[in-house]
C-alpha cells in the first residue's frame, strides 16, 4: 500500500512539473497581436493594394495577428469602416467595405457582368475570397457564390 501510495505522489509530483512547463513555455510559445496605424508594418501586396484601391483612405488600425500554428495574418480597418484582411503574403483574402460599393478592380469581370445583369442597381459591397470560391454581398444583404473562375454557384441572404 506504501508503494502504490508513493508511486502516485510521484506521478502528480511528474504531472506538477510538467504542467508547469507547459505553461511556462506557452507563455513564450504563444504569439501575441500586434496593432499599429504603420503601413509598413503590412507586407508589399498589402502596401500596394491600399494604394491602388484606397489611395486616399486614413488606416485607423491594422492588426497583425499572429497564430501558433497558422500563418500571419493582417486586418486591416480604415477610417471609413472598411475591413480588408490579407494572408501572410499580403494577398488579399475579404473586403468589407460595409454600406459603400467594393472598388471595380478588386472584383473579377465575370462577377461584376453576373450582378450587373442579373441585380440591377445593387451594390457589390463586400467580397470574400475562399481556396475554391467567392462570397459577394450586395447591399440588400443578398449573398451570392461563385467559383473561382466567377461561374454564379448559389444565392442566399444575411
Amino acid at each position: 500500500m506504501k508503494k502504490v501510495k508513493a508511486l502516485s505522489d510521484e506521478v502528480v509530483r511528474i504531472v506538477a512539473v510538467m504542467l508547469m512547463a507547459v505553461v511556462a513555455v506557452g507563455m513564450y510559445a504563444f504569439p501575441f497581436d500586434k496593432y499599429s496605424l504603420d503601413r509598413d508594418d503590412l507586407p508589399e501586396p498589402a502596401r500596394e493594394f491600399l494604394t491602388t484601391y484606397f489611395p486616399k483612405a486614413k488606416v485607423s488600425m491594422i492588426k497583425v495577428d499572429k497564430h501558433l500554428l497558422k500563418k500571419t495574418d493582417y486586418d486591416v480597418k480604415l477610417v471609413n469602416g472598411t475591413k480588408i484582411e490579407f494572408n501572410n503574403k499580403g494577398n488579399w483574402t475579404s473586403v468589407d467595405c460595409k454600406k459603400r460599393e467594393v472598388p471595380e478592380g478588386i472584383i473579377i469581370k465575370p462577377i461584376r457582368n453576373y450582378v450587373a445583369k442579373k441585380y440591377s442597381g445593387r451594390k457589390i459591397v463586400s467580397i470574400v475570397k475562399k481556396a475554391t470560391a467567392f462570397e459577394v454581398g450586395l447591399d440588400d444583404g443578398v449573398r451570392l457564390m461563385f467559383d473561382r473562375l466567377g461561374i454564379f454557384k448559389k444565392v442566399g441572404s444575411d
